[in-house]
């Protein structure tokens, strides 16, 4: 693996020294720098310390991870490959994600998988194992979000008005959401036998990144979140 010190490097040359480099990198003294991996497609980024705003935009089949906490838009209008973060996240993670996986060890802020969609055989996954920010799912047009809820204590599993605008996708929830509020447009029920086979994979995945115990975390209520209409926020596009 090449080793790469980003200290003093600005986003522009980090990422210029890090498409010259052949075979898998690892980022030291990365200390905000945006835009890390943007658009790369055969690359394999292992990341010391805390990248900026915009991680893999664009992402279009690299591989990252990060040793520690990331900052805002994580997983930008990515398209394909796989974010993993090993601390928690700011907001806004996922932003119009079309496809790709994102792992969070941690929590995640406001708006996570806002405007993420999917595209024929494109199905987007977040994974966040902690807690999410206020508006998770805002007008969620495809993909699925997983929210664990572990180590959360007595925090709640998320912030207010999840589900706005949501109109396509599915979010699985480690609760019974007995105290969530969700808006009129989206069905909120238990999870069945065929939800649960599929959410075994997703957790599978998260805990074998995580040295989580997979069977600890699956023996809990899920609960599944999906829109009951079709598009209700057709009419407001030009294109229908």
């Amino acid at each position: 693996m090449i080793t790469l010190n980003a200290e003093g490097l600005d986003h522009k040359a980090l990422n210029e020294a890090l498409r010259r480099a052949e075979g898998p990198c690892r980022l030291t003294g990365c200390l905000g720098q945006r835009f890390i991996g943007a658009g790369m497609s055969h690359k394999e980024i292992l990341i010391d310390g805390i990248p900026g705003n915009a991680l893999g935009a664009y992402l279009n089949g690299a591989r990252i991870t990060v040793n520690g906490n990331a900052q805002d838009a994580v997983g930008d209008t990515m398209n394909a490959g796989r974010i993993v973060v090993r601390g928690s996240i700011g907001d806004a993670a996922g932003y119009a994600m079309r496809g790709g996986e994102i792992f969070i060890k941690g929590n995640a802020g406001y708006r996570a998988g806002i405007h993420m969609k999917a595209y024929r055989d494109k199905v987007p996954l977040m994974v966040i194992g902690g807690t999410a920010g206020s508006f998770l799912g805002e007008y969620q047009a495809g993909g699925v979000i997983v929210v664990l809820g572990l180590d959360a204590g007595q925090k709640g599993l998320m912030g207010f008005f999840p589900c706005t605008g949501m109109h396509g996708g599915k979010l699985f929830l480690r609760s019974r959401c007995e105290d969530i509020r969700f808006p009129g447009q989206v069905t909120v029920r238990p999870a069945k036998s065929a939800d649960l086979e599929e959410l075994h994979r997703y957790v599978s995945e998260y805990c074998q990144l995580f040295s989580r115990d997979v069977g600890r975390v699956m023996d809990a209520p899920f609960t599944v979140v999906t829109p009951d209409t079709k598009n209700p926020y057709k009419q407001m596009y030009v294109a229908n």
